[in-house]
């Protein structure tokens, strides 16, 4: 690309080069999109998991053994 063209630009090549700039960008930002999707259901996956196993630790900790015994 040389810094001063030889002729006037016109808004045809302007344009042109615009759908050519959008056309990579939205081609990376779905597939960021996609990645970030799965990132983030694994993410929920994992604190579901680590919620569900802490409560259930704190459970068998916490829980009352009652006795019964006849006198």
């Amino acid at each position: 690309m040389s810094p001063t063209p030889d002729h006037p630009i016109s808004r045809d090549e302007i344009e042109a080069k615009m759908r050519e700039i959008t056309g990579e960008v939205s081609g990376e930002v779905e597939s960021a999109r996609n990645l970030a999707m799965a990132a983030g259901v694994a993410v929920v996956v994992v604190v579901v998991v680590v919620a569900f196993l802490f409560g259930r630790r704190r459970g068998r900790h916490r829980t009352t053994i009652v006795e019964v015994r006849r006198i």
